[in-house]
């Protein structure tokens, strides 16, 4: 795959180049300007990573100028997203918040390598077989919400699913857009969690120019982002109930006001949301709006946890193993009998993302070819143990593989980092 970078950061510019290049299918060029590129790059190219804050052309013009000739990713700041968020009503297939990890990015690469192979073969969007899911492994019980997934996929009806953290609720919200008619248009996704209740208005709706203090610039909400494809709202049971009223009217409407306008901007997007939360119980606590919840669950789908899919487990843990062997250059590596059957007892509080971060981590550490159980650090856990300590356990993990990064955790574990602030506080978990 042709990829051109355009950065006008030479540190930047170089780590992109060198993190890409470990992968054998990108071939890269890159460039300080784009109005450099612009002269070099040729109908070979692929998809381009641009930086959209850039002296001269800027990423927006860049993307203007091209006439959607070429597939692009835009690279943003949080100080230039409302503008990253106009390119992608240009045709941008996906933007990064800086920063971001290499995975992240081959992820938006790959995703748009997907688009881009389905638009040049002109496939039905209903087609697509297990091979192409992007599940690593089945069983009966995935196979009856891949099912069901399917049929989601062919309509426009609102979709709630329902699971634990960690099942794979955003990957199954995918798999539903790009099977969908909306395949070739943005999906763009939003956990309620993790953004401060104040902003979350702002976030779905946008803004105009001096709707509040610090409003230097008009901002486009990412329901018109989304505008022809599909808004995934994750940990909906977490949106304030102030702001339900007014995602109630834009779905029944089909129409959004941005904050501080009186003007109606059309929509046309798809809606699949999701919660771990007993939404039943937070209606009747008056949390949730009942006809809210009765318009986004027009399609409700169940994601059983990973122990109730226990033959999944070692096809995924072997896809991992693969994968991370490939990523750091290793010699290929196998799980020894004893290992796959301590990967097998397990219960698995974290679901997949556990057992991805398990098998990672035994990967890395492991000193011989073959991993043995051990290498899987799962000894000392019991199945008795209470939820409290399981969650305390699994926060320990993610913050000491992550150097204690507060903000990555947070976004590793999908909470805000005001929540996961209270729970190091609660846990007493120390540096």
């Amino acid at each position: 795959m042709n990829l051109v970078i355009v950065e006008d950061d030479i540190n930047m510019r170089k780590s992109l180049e060198i993190a890409l290049g470990e992968y054998e299918e990108f071939k890269i060029k890159s460039y300080k300007s784009a109005t450099e590129a612009l002269k070099k790059i040729d109908s070979d190219t692929d998809l381009i990573i641009t930086d959209i804050n850039m002296p001269g052309m800027d990423g927006l013009e860049f993307v203007k100028t091209c006439e959607n000739k070429y597939d692009f990713i835009i690279m943003t700041g949080n100080a230039t997203l409302n503008r990253a968020i106009e390119a992608m009503r240009l045709g941008v297939k996906d933007f990064l918040t800086k920063p971001f990890d290499i995975e992240t990015l081959v992820e938006a690469i790959k995703r748009a390598k997907i688009i881009r192979e389905k638009t040049a073969d002109k496939k039905p969007k209903n087609q697509n077989n297990n091979k192409n899911t992007g599940f690593f492994s089945t069983s009966e019980k995935l196979e009856q919400t891949l099912k069901l997934s399917k049929k989601a996929a062919k309509t426009d009806a609102s979709v709630m699913f329902f699971g634990e953290s960690g099942v794979g609720k955003e990957v199954f919200s995918r798999f539903i857009h790009e099977n969908s008619q909306r395949f070739d248009k943005p999906f763009v996704a939003i956990n309620m969690a993790a953004i401060p209740a104040n902003l979350i208005e702002s976030e779905l709706f946008g803004f105009e120019k001096g709707a509040f203090t610090d409003a230097n610039a008009t901002k486009i909400g990412l329901f018109e982002v989304a505008n022809g494809g599909t808004l995934f709202l994750d940990e909906i049971g977490e949106m304030p109930y102030e702001i339900q009223a007014k995602l109630l009217r834009a779905l029944q409407e089909k129409e959004i006001t941005r904050l501080g306008s009186t003007k109606n901007v059309k929509i046309d997007v798809r809606i699949i949301s999701a919660t771990n939360a007993n939404l039943d119980e937070k209606i009747k606590n008056g949390d949730f709006r009942s006809d809210l919840y009765y318009r986004l669950n027009t399609v409700p789908i169940n994601i059983p946890p990973l122990r109730e899919r226990k033959e999944e487990i070692l096809g995924i843990a072997n896809k991992v193993l693969e994968q991370t062997c490939q990523e750091y250059n290793f010699e290929n590596k196998c799980l020894s009998k004893e290992a796959e059957k301590t990967l097998l007892e397990y219960n698995y509080p974290g679901n997949i993302r556990e057992l991805i971060s398990i098998v990672q981590r035994a990967c890395i550490l492991s000193e011989g070819n073959e991993i043995l159980s051990q290498d899987l650090f799962l000894e000392a856990r019991t199945f008795k143990k209470d939820v409290k300590n399981l969650e305390k356990e699994l926060l320990e993990q993610i913050l000491k593989e992550l150097d204690f990064d507060k903000q990555k955790a947070a976004n590793e574990l999908g909470m805000s980092l005001e929540i996961l602030e209270k729970k190091i506080k609660q846990y007493q978990i120390k540096e």
